[in-house]
């Protein structure tokens, strides 16, 4: 297979061939926000494959894969160095360690299924293999499905595909239609980048799936997100905490009134217990209307990240505990080990940092339904959506974007909070710190926010539930049989190597 491959290869040295496979891992990170240039991505894609295609040998497959995931997850994620910042004289010299680890970390979820695709001589097998693996990534080791692959078509008019196979099956898209380009342009066969164009076509009519806007949202209840503005660095500074304080209440009293109020995550200073006057101030403010606040809370020597909900006659009514926590930022897996070196978590506020709740559950919000609430991190995961105990009339995320910096991380958090709602037909309200708050419809449109860096508040109507979408009512189940499905029928072909063409211009 390898020679055969070989015959019509392009003539590139180890170093040019990693070079380029960077470079191109670097284009294909421009797709994410705030840059969001999917056309340019999808090209990088399709001549990755092209590149990977002459690989000899399974090593080479793997490590070609490997540079190209390391420069997308690289640059895409740079913000990680944002939290290890924060308190730079203690952390700030585990950032480019952060950065690397990560990077290549997650870079060896796309060089695996290059190398075993090699490896057992059918390189077919690498577009199922990477999306099983994208997959994987999701779940394994409590998950990490930020900047997957079918997030190239978000900021597209394909992105609403994900009502129907969810951001799974967009990725299994994106590598498929990005493998027939690649195989076309090696092989110039014109017929199958034919299809590969159509395919791209077809994935940009996902836009007609989307269902116009309600022409009048009058009557509606009004919600208010509050983004008092707190940088990371002077959040908890005690001359600083009057300042955010007062600018959430102000926000919270302003006139009209509206019919819920939404606090960012850990947006008071104070643990749960000790909250009896600061909540008091807070539910005189709001003048009866219900309001959820991000706060912390202690159980029993145990820590939680929590939302509470103080209701129109006042007092808490209900609490929600944040089950998907993350790791390093909020507790510290193996933390034998970094007591042991003495290195802390970034964001622990006690021995071993934050404990879990017990998992997805709704908040009820009288009136206005029921709402399932994400705390920052859980957005960013599509089971923890669709495994909520029952269908709420909306998607409420508390978060605090003040970790990730004020260029791309932020942007990407909302994008993927955009994908929550296209997946489940669900408005979803975002209240942030530091921004972008937003009010986003079931289709995934922002119909009202806060910019990024900005102190005040946004009032909108709640947007309206759409019909549950089939990949709220399946999860991810349908795209992994599709996956095992085509995984097996290109499996039991032919290997490559008794068919495959000479090189360029062959076949």
């Amino acid at each position: 297979m390898t020679d055969v491959a070989a015959a019509g290869a392009p003539h590139l040295s180890r170093r040019q061939r990693l070079g380029a496979a960077l470079a191109l891992g670097a284009l294909f990170a421009l797709g994410q926000a705030p840059a969001d240039l999917w056309p340019l991505a999808l090209a990088a894609l399709v001549l990755f494959f092209v590149l990977i295609r002459f690989a000899q040998r399974p090593a080479e497959a793997g490590w070609t894969a490997w540079v190209f995931g390391a420069g997308y997850f690289g640059l895409s994620l740079h913000w990680i160095v944002e939290p290890f910042l924060v308190d730079a004289a203690l952390t700030g010299w585990m950032a480019p360690f952060g950065l690397a680890g990560l990077a290549g970390g997650l870079a060896l979820f796309w060089a695996v299924p290059a190398w075993l695709a090699w490896r057992i001589g059918r390189p077919a097998l690498v577009v199922p293999l990477w999306a099983l693996s994208e997959m994987a990534r999701a779940y394994v080791l409590t998950g990490f499905p930020w900047g997957l692959v079918g997030y190239v078509w978000s900021p597209s008019p394909a992105a609403h595909w994900a009502a129907f196979v969810g951001s799974h099956g967009l990725t299994l898209a994106a590598l498929t239609v990005a493998a027939l380009g690649g195989h076309a342009l090696a092989r110039r066969d014109w017929r199958i980048g034919g299809g590969a164009i159509a395919g791209v076509v077809l994935m940009l009519g996902g836009g007609a799936l989307l269902a116009p806007p309600p022409d009048d949202l009058d009557g509606r209840p009004v919600v208010r997100l509050v983004q008092p503005n707190a940088p990371q660095h002077l959040k908890w500074r005690r001359d600083m905490v009057p300042v955010y304080f007062e600018r959430q209440v102000a926000a919270t009293a302003a006139a009209p009134r509206p019919d819920l109020i939404v606090w960012p995550e850990t947006a008071l200073p104070m643990l749960l217990d000790n909250a009896g006057e600061a909540l008091a101030i807070v539910e005189e403010a709001a003048r009866g209307a219900p309001v959820v606040v991000g706060i912390q809370r202690e159980e029993d020597g145990r820590w939680f990240n929590s939302a509470v909900t103080i209701g129109p006659q006042g007092g808490i009514v209900d609490v929600y505990d944040k089950h998907h926590l993350v790791p390093f930022g909020e507790y510290m897996p193996a933390r034998w080990l970094f007591e042991h070196i003495e290195v802390s978590g970034l964001a622990a506020r006690a021995e071993g940092g934050y404990s879990p709740g017990p998992g997805p559950r709704l908040l009820d919000l009288g009136a206005l339904g029921a709402a399932l609430p994400l705390i920052c991190y859980e957005a960013v995961f599509p089971q923890d959506v669709t495994g909520a105990p029952a269908r709420p009339e909306m998607l409420l995320q508390l978060t605090n974007d003040a970790w990730f910096g004020t260029f791309s991380g932020p942007y990407q958090h909302l994008a993927q909070a955009r994908m929550r709602a296209i997946e489940t037909g669900l408005p979803l309200l975002r209240a942030a710190n530091t921004g972008v708050s937003a009010v986003i419809d079931s289709g995934g449109r922002v119909l009202a926010a806060l910019p990024l860096g900005q102190a005040g508040h946004v009032d909108h109507p709640l947007p309206p539930a759409g019909p549950a979408t089939l990949y709220s009512r399946t999860g991810d189940w349908p795209a992994l049989v599709a996956l095992l499905a085509l995984l097996a029928g290109l499996a039991l072909r032919a290997p490559l190597s008794s068919r495959i063409d000479a090189g360029p211009g062959r076949g």
